[in-house]
Parts: structure tokens; C-alpha cells; sequence
């Protein structure tokens, strides 16, 4: 397996007062305690500006400049990660990745566009004939590699013509606190 990509959000959960409340009632995901995931809506990157520094740090394809290569120049370069999540991912894995730093723990799995930027699960409205909100977690994740990738199969079929339903599966691991 290849080795995992690196960036650091802004987090989202109640610290955000109205903010979460509102996203809270518009989405019906009533089981949520957090949002951890890749919707750049959501979720901000917290580097927003690639430096000229950055090219060599950075997975230089579409729609993925925002991930890392190297955890340390992330750190040094995102600074204080109060209110912020530093996460390990890994696109479109096989298998259920490993990730040989007890830093870090497993979240699940987003599918999230192929343009990397919304989260099909959590900020779509739903997609009912392809997963049921409920089997989303506290974080707004779906726990199995298998599901993830059904889903990612459902939403294709049931959903061709919608622009987000065209997603890759990320597996998420988070720097714990």
C-alpha cells in the first residue's frame, strides 16, 4: 500500500455554535459529535496559500494540492492545531490501510468528489439509495472499507448526473489530542 497523505482542517463541531446547529438541522445527522472529514466546505484546509517552498511537499495533480507528502513539513507549515484536525489519508485504498503511527487513530472512510472538495456523505442532503444517514458515525463517517465502497457503487448507479456522486473512497486516520 502506498504511503498516506497528509493536511490539516479547520475542525467543525457544537464549538461552532449557530453554525453547527444549523448544519446540524439541515442535515438530520443527529448522532454527530464531530465533523472529521475532506469537505473543503465543511472542514477549511488550513493552508490556504501554496508557497513557492510547498511544490516539493505537496502531491502535485488535480484537485490535490492541499495534501502533504511529509507529516513534519505539514506541522511546521500549519502551525497551532488548536480548533484544527491533522489527518493521515489514504484515496482509493484496497484494503483497510495501516498506518504504523500510534499517533494517529483510524476515523473510517469519506467518498468524497473526484474534484476533492465535498463530502457525498455529510454535505449532499443525502443520497437515500445509497446509505441511510444512520449508518454514518459520531464523526460523519462510514466504519468499513466494504460499505464505503458500496456506496461508492450505489451513488454512481442511483445518482449518475448529480456532480458529487462521482467519488473516491478516502480512509481517514486523525492525530489524536
Amino acid at each position: 500500500m502506498s504511503s498516506p497523505l497528509y493536511l490539516a482542517t479547520e475542525r467543525f463541531d457544537p464549538a461552532k455554535g449557530a453554525q453547527w446547529d444549523h448544519y446540524v438541522a439541515w442535515s438530520g445527522l443527529l448522532q454527530l459529535r464531530e465533523m472529521v472529514t475532506l469537505d473543503a466546505v465543511l472542514c477549511p484546509r488550513v493552508i490556504r496559500e501554496i508557497l513557492p517552498e510547498d511544490w516539493n511537499e505537496i502531491v502535485n495533480e488535480d484537485f490535490m494540492t492541499d495534501y502533504f507528502i511529509s507529516l513534519d513539513y505539514l506541522m511546521q507549515r500549519a502551525g497551532s492545531l488548536d480548533g484544527r484536525n491533522l489527518l493521515a489519508v489514504y484515496k482509493n485504498p484496497e484494503s483497510k490501510p495501516s498506518l504504523h503511527d500510534s499517533r494517529f487513530q483510524f476515523e473510517g472512510y469519506d467518498l468524497v468528489d473526484v474534484q476533492g472538495g465535498i463530502s457525498a456523505l455529510t454535505n449532499c442532503g443525502g443520497f437515500p439509495l445509497a446509505f441511510d444517514n444512520a449508518e454514518l458515525s459520531a464523526v460523519g463517517l462510514l466504519s468499513s472499507l466494504e460499505r464505503a465502497q458500496a456506496v461508492q457503487r450505489a451513488l454512481r448507479t442511483h445518482y449518475e448526473s448529480h456532480a458529487h456522486a462521482h467519488c473516491d473512497v478516502w480512509a481517514i486516520f486523525r492525530l489524536r489530542s
